[in-house]
């Protein structure tokens, strides 16, 4: 299975740490976020990874280079304009293919295992959740007992999934958030889902940043 890693955006609200270095560069420890994943899906037998890249593209570019020191191979879909997540995964489906694909947000730091995207019997369409954090408590879905993925306020989008090519090309929009298509998914019946219970945070923000970096020195992420 292929995966994508989603790092065009210019991370306005972590300025000025993005001024000259674009989100998936900064630190933790001593891994960036983006090498976490890398690392993390190399771990699971992923071997094909897609980044999109706009924001400081030729810096994310020199310093992952061809993926081939963190043993996998890496393509790069740059977008001239940012697309969104949704638009930018469905111009990544150059490189991706035609098969159901792990989707993740570069610029999440969490010690889910992606080995669970691999299982066999897994939907195409499936959504990892998180409890809602403090600045998105309205939430995004609620899982049902049979394992369901619908539209509620008990569960945030921890920005890691399984996606088929089908569900991004159901928007005609040249640019949308993934939300567009997720969220008339689990209108429909059509995702599945699975609460995380481990460690998530969404580096959103400098504070958000420092918090994540204490927590990993005190043992609770690695």
């Amino acid at each position: 299975m292929r995966a994508l890693l989603l790092a065009a955006g210019r991370g306005e609200r972590m300025r000025p740490l993005t001024d000259d270095c674009p989100k998936p560069l900064l630190t933790v420890g001593k891994e960036t976020l983006i090498e976490r994943h890398l690392r993390k899906l190399n771990e699971a037998g992923v071997r094909d990874v897609v980044i999109n890249v706009h924001y400081r593209a030729d810096l994310i570019q020199e310093v992952l280079g061809n993926g081939e020191r963190y043993g996998l191979n890496i393509s790069y879909s740059l977008e001239q304009v940012l697309l969104e997540t949704g638009g930018g995964a469905r111009q990544a489906l150059t490189f991706l293919g035609d098969a159901p694909f792990i989707i993740v947000s570069s610029d999440i730091l969490v010690d889910y295992d992606y080995r669970r995207l691999m299982e066999p019997g897994l939907l195409k369409n499936h959504v990892v959740l998180v409890r809602n954090p403090a600045h998105h408590s309205r939430g995004d879905f609620r899982l049902t007992a049979d394992g369901l993925a619908r539209l509620g306020n008990e569960a945030t989008f921890a920005g890691i999934g399984v996606i088929s090519p089908s569900l991004v090309r159901r928007c005609s929009k040249a640019s949308y958030p993934l939300r567009e298509v997720l969220f008339p998914a689990a209108n429909e019946g059509a995702l599945t889902g699975e609460m995380h219970l481990g460690y998530w945070s969404d580096i959103g923000t400098p504070q958000r940043l420092s918090d994540a970096r204490a927590d990993y020195e005190s043992g609770l992420c690695r």
